[in-house]
């Protein structure tokens, strides 16, 4: 891909202008495509952090993709929707979605490969198809794109905060207000660095809308409305509010032994509303609470 800078692009970061300029991309991608020199400025090598300059000539290199190493495995699947583009899954709790330093397989990523042959290779050799990720020990709905055009699709209404998500979740303790917002920057924890953070410095922008659907003795039951998609969104805001999400170990969910807890997260992507990325028809799908949050619920009531 070739771009000749205009003002439009002038004093941005390389890696942040490729980001914006194509849709298929993530900015982690292209940060790794400049590290191994397949972007080139001015007919030179660059740095992602190069700001750019009116009239700079930039060429992005995709190289074609490694041979799949990822194998399928014959993994049952919760399809909730299906069409040749497109497939929606109930992801249940304990299910890494791809293939990644101490899970090779047993993922979702194993599974989806050996209910569908031949997934674009958009996302990368291990994550092929994987337009958005669920947390290990987070249930519910995740899309996979089939071809490059529902990959391209998809990832445009993400980026666009055009796909609508509900989550359900148990919080520690109970929420006062009835609803409410969180906006913070989220980053990398300055000293946990498995952890993220609320209000870091040169964190990204993040927004979390909430509702109370139910308060108990010593959880409050959630309904969630995040606007952006950061790692550990949900879990890291409502921690910085003093209500983790019940049974979430790394960020203070555990309460005292006086209280039954969760052996995971109780966090559950319920719902998610968009546009078909290729016959542009509204969909809808949903995804009931699972069992063992449905069991807890029933126990307190």
């Amino acid at each position: 891909m070739n771009f000749v800078i205009d003002g439009a692009g002038k004093n941005k970061r390389l890696d942040v202008y490729l980001t914006e300029v194509q849709g298929g991309i993530t900015r982690s991608r292209v940060k790794k495509l400049i590290e191994g020199n397949h972007v080139s400025v001015n007919g030179k090598p660059s740095k992602a952090h190069y700001k750019l300059k009116a009239g700079d000539r930039v060429l992005l290199e995709i190289p074609a993709p490694a041979a799949l190493k990822t194998a399928p495995e014959d993994i049952p699947l919760n399809i909730v929707y299906e069409d040749e583009y497109l497939l929606v899954v109930d992801k249940p709790p304990g299910m890494v979605v791809h293939p990644a330093p101490g899970h090779s397989g047993g993922t979702l990523v194993n599974a989806v490969l050996n209910h569908c042959q031949d997934l674009t290779e958009i996302g990368g050799v291990e994550r092929p198809g994987i337009v958005h990720r669920l947390d290990k020990d987070t249930s519910g709905l995740v899309m996979i794109a089939k071809t490059d055009a529902a990959h391209l699709g998809l990832t445009k209404q993400f980026k666009e905060r055009s796909v609508k998500k509900v989550y359900l979740a148990f919080v520690c303790r109970k929420v006062r207000s009835r609803k409410g917002s969180i906006a913070t920057a989220i980053g990398r924890h300055k000293i946990h660095r498995k952890k993220m953070a609320a209000h870091v410095a040169d964190g990204r922008e993040a927004k979390t809308g909430y509702e109370v659907i139910e308060r108990f003795e010593h959880f409050t039951y959630l309904r969630l409305f995040p606007e952006t998609g950061r790692t550990h969104q949900i879990r890291v805001h409502l921690s910085s509010i003093k209500h983790p999400i019940l049974g979430d170990r790394l960020y203070g969910g555990i309460l005292g032994a006086q209280f039954p807890t969760m052996s995971r997260q109780a966090l559950h992507a319920h719902r998610l509303e968009l546009t078909h990325p290729v016959t542009r028809r509204p969909l809808i799908l949903a995804s009931p609470l699972p069992k063992d949050m449905a069991l807890y619920l029933d126990q307190s009531k």
